[in-house]
């Protein structure tokens, strides 16, 4: 299980683990929890690089970054 804090969005942390190089277990601590519990209902058992790929460069109405470009970041960490 990885514990990562979030930079520049509503969610405060990302929760998450990776079995064998699928995502598993996901979950945004703070944020909007009905899209937070989507996103993580419909990653759920992808590849982790699939996840990366599509998550990586999503933004945030005028943000930079969003919650799932968070978690892509994370992600890619851990691989």
């Amino acid at each position: 299980m990885y514990k990562v804090a979030t930079s520049g969005v509503c969610a405060r942390e990302i929760i998450f683990n990776i079995e064998d190089g699928l995502v598993g277990h996901v979950e945004f601590v703070g944020g909007c929890p009905g899209n937070a519990i989507g996103l993580s209902n419909m990653i759920k058992g992808m590849p982790v690089t699939d996840v990366i790929e599509r998550l990586k460069d999503v933004k945030c109405g005028n943000k930079s970054t969003s919650c799932p470009s968070q978690l892509a970041l994370a992600l890619e960490k851990c691989l």
